[in-house]
């Protein structure tokens, strides 16, 4: 295998662009990607596109990256399209390090590119069920009844407000009520087309675990990353006040960075006393809704030495992809394994990493991972969080960008924009935020939920 490096890295700022296509966002962070990269379309000799909601939006399936990227030239070589979930990106990245350090292709692109913020919020928060099993979810539930009933328990001294999600006080005219009515009928007719209605009103009664169902506030990972953060909070001591420390930190690193969807800090004690959305994790622990495009592009060191980049250049020194398996809540999860994979391939280990950019879809995603990754003991991911380990100028910093906290999730987009604010640290370009020292930075990107572990996860391991 030939060693890879990253010429080129670009995201957008993450955001809502209900006026945007796809095809306008992907154009522009090719662009974007072109010129950092300091190459020219043509000189791309395969691509891999990224995206998972243009099928279920505008019934674009089956081609999507041909036709994002046709009208900006890149056409005739290989185009393969991606669908992995959550962890989309990261995998088109894989790919295309797979075709250059395989040999296949010197150049090659990896491009994310996702709208999910939508006008009907029911259609938009229904369409994170196909990140589950959809035919067997509610085998799902059964299982984790099972194996882990303390996950769907919410404690018995819970505050009532927790319990159930705060009305939205904000009241609605008459066509903003006609227009709620109406989006709720539609969901309900598509869901019910494709699911079957006696399974929509199943998930509608107790997807959540307190019997109540999930509601139209949030997706059902929500509920998922809660169950684990219930499970982690009853067997180790853990604390919705760490969890509110984790999203804290990363909506003030969201600060000093100019891409990220929120840019507003967000004091602990406001983290806490934000909606409850799932409990223990409010608003504020919980990425937001968005849409956005990033992009990656890899060569071989003979590109590299061509184009006098080497002192731009970062050099991937291990991408590992793996699924989900079957498992007991004590045997090693997937984040885990593919690690242990990812540190073997690269020769290093976790105290050789002095950045990660982690998929923290919740705070607690962001607590778990540093734990599965060995940057932190079993159950004290939330303590070293909590004495500063994790910000930046602590000793391993998490989340530089925001993370999906603040940095935002648009699907198909946030592994490649992971790899961007990695690369954009090694490279001693991230300004207030910048890593002093920084020479090896992990990326770990989950997607998807089967059992009791993400369907899909990547970790890539960059250095300087």
């Amino acid at each position: 295998m030939r060693d890879v490096y990253v010429i080129g890295s670009h995201t957008i700022k993450f955001g809502r662009y209900l006026e945007n296509s796809i095809k306008e966002l992907a154009a522009w962070t090719i662009g974007g990607v072109l010129k950092d990269a300091g190459i020219e379309k043509t000189d791309i000799q395969s691509a891999w596109f990224s995206n998972s909601g243009w099928g279920m939006r505008n019934f674009q399936h089956c081609i999507r990256g041909q036709v994002a990227l046709r009208p900006l030239g890149i056409e005739s070589i290989p185009i393969t399209n991606v669908e992995n979930a959550c962890a989309g990106g990261s995998t088109a990245f894989h790919n295309a390090w797979k075709d250059v350090a395989s040999g296949m292709t010197d150049v090659s692109l990896a491009i994310g590119v996702e709208k999910v913020y939508a006008m009907n919020k029911y259609l938009m928060f229904a369409g994170f069920m196909s990140g589950l099993d959809v035919g067997g979810i509610f085998d799902q539930i059964e299982y984790i009844k099972k194996t882990a009933p303390e996950m769907l328990e919410v404690p018995k001294d819970t505050p009532a407000a927790a319990r159930k999600p705060r009305a939205n006080k904000k009241k609605a005219g008459m066509r903003g009520m006609l227009k709620n009515y109406w989006d709720m009928f539609a969901t309900y007719i598509i869901l019910g087309e494709s699911m079957g209605y006696g399974n929509v009103k199943k998930l509608l009664s107790g997807l959540n675990g307190t019997g109540k169902g999930a509601g139209a506030d949030h997706s059902p990972f929500m509920d998922v990353y809660a169950f684990a953060a219930r499970a982690h909070m009853k067997k180790y001591g853990s604390t919705a006040r760490q969890l509110a420390i984790i999203a804290s930190k990363n909506h003030w690193h969201s600060t000093m960075n100019p891409n990220a969807q929120y840019t507003f800090d967000v004091s602990v004690d406001d983290v806490l006393n934000d909606r409850m959305v799932s409990y223990p994790l409010t608003r504020a622990m919980c990425a937001p809704i968005g849409d956005g495009a990033a992009s990656a592009i890899l060569a071989t060191g003979d590109v590299v030495k061509r184009l006098g980049v080497l002192s731009r250049a970062v050099k991937v020194r291990a991408s590992v992809l793996a699924s989900g398996r079957t498992r007991s809540q004590d045997e090693p999860d997937i984040g885990e394994r593919a690690g242990r994979i990812a540190y073997e391939k690269s020769g290093l280990g976790p105290k050789d990493i002095d950045l990660a950019e982690v998929h923290d879809a919740t705070a607690y995603g962001e607590l778990h991972q540093t734990e599965a990754l060995g940057f932190f003991p079993e159950g004290e991911g939330g303590v070293y969080a909590e004495r500063g380990e994790t910000r930046v100028g602590g000793k391993k910093p998490i989340n530089t960008s925001g993370g999906l906290l603040s940095r935002g999730h648009p699907i198909g987009a946030s592994g490649l924009a992971q790899i961007n604010e990695l690369v954009t640290q090694l490279r001693g370009e991230a300004g207030k935020r910048q890593v002093q020292g920084a020479r090896i930075a992990l990326a770990e990107n989950g997607g998807g939920a089967l059992g009791n572990e993400e369907a899909a996860l990547c970790i890539h391991i960059l250095e300087k």
